[in-house]
């Protein structure tokens, strides 16, 4: 892997970590549906207003309906999971669960794309668990069905992603015909597809939901303001570059490190513990990057 791309590999983690640690704050007073539609919407509408003041006026085609599909399964979807998840598991789980992802994607690239299974990635998987498990021990979660059904919420948001890193390689690859900036910004209005109809039957099974987001307080929406243009828009930026640039594999190994910056974010911005298995998984984790990026396959 190139430094340029080590260097987007880690603002990316850090700005998804930070994902996890917007939600916590934003879930409660916005609850879960429109918490995630409000990441959709201004996620769009901030690269929509990139993209216009650039003077770019992207030509999709026949590329639209696949690139919407992309939105779908790349970003409502696990959208949807992840806000879901913030309403009952403790912090930074979901960003432990999410680093399953290059698993997932190493068995989908198997069954579904023709990849192949290195000896590398096989071991750099099973260290990054390891690592993740450590993280997981700092705090141990009680498995309430509500857990259980946060944790299922996840591992559906990760699935969703290894298959989303392979599309957006066809679709939005070096070679591909597609501007990665009409790839990210489409599937951001793809990902609304998904939301809207959401937010409907959210509304209309709780219809002071409305009231609610009305009087909800400034810091929550500041931070799904910040989830959806940090977190979201300038994130999926780097991501698809990244998948551009170095394949879906290596590009998935950043869900090993949310968690370190999930657990940072938190110990710094809302004063949570740190641990010795905090460093010990986060060493584990390191290790696992270091054989995942070594190979020179992808």
């Amino acid at each position: 892997m190139s430094a340029s791309s080590l260097i987007r590999l880690i603002a990316l983690a850090a700005l998804w970590g930070g994902s996890f640690l917007f939600m916590r704050v934003a879930v409660p007073s916005l609850e879960a549906v429109p918490t995630a539609v409000m990441r959709g919407l201004f996620s769009a509408l901030g690269l929509g207003m990139a993209l216009w003041a650039m003077g770019y006026r992207p030509r999709l085609g026949r590329y639209l309906w696949p690139l919407l599909l992309l939105g779908v399964i790349n970003s409502g979807i696990p959208f949807l999971m992840y806000a879901l998840a913030a309403q009952v598991l403790p912090s930074g789980y979901s960003a432990i669960f999410n680093a399953t992802t290059p698993l997932m994607a190493v068995v989908v690239g198997a069954l579904f794309f023709a990849e192949g299974i290195t000896a590398a990635r096989v071991l750099g998987v099973v260290l990054g668990i390891g690592g993740v498990a450590v993280l997981a021990q700092a705090g141990p979660l009680e498995l309430t069905p509500a857990a259980l059904g946060g944790i299922a919420a996840c591992f559906a948001a990760t699935v969703c992603y290894a298959f989303s890193s392979f599309l957006t390689l066809k679709l939005a690859g070096t070679h591909a015909a597609v501007d990665m900036r009409a790839a990210v910004f489409i599937s951001q209005l793809g990902a609304l597809v998904v939301l809207l109809p959401a937010f409907c039957v959210a509304w209309w099974l709780e219809p002071g939901m409305l009231s609610q987001l009305v009087q909800a307080p400034l810091l929550a929406w500041g931070n799904v303001l910040l989830l959806g243009l940090l977190s979201t828009a300038l994130a999926y930026v780097i991501y698809f570059r990244l998948i551009a640039d170095e394949g879906p594999n290596k590009a998935l190994t950043v869900t090993f490190i949310v968690p370190v910056f999930a657990v940072l974010w938190g110990w710094l911005l809302l004063d949570e513990p740190l641990s010795a298995a905090h460093a010990a998984g986060g060493g584990l984790i390191a290790l696992s990057l270091w054989v995942v990026l070594r190979s020179k396959t992808q």
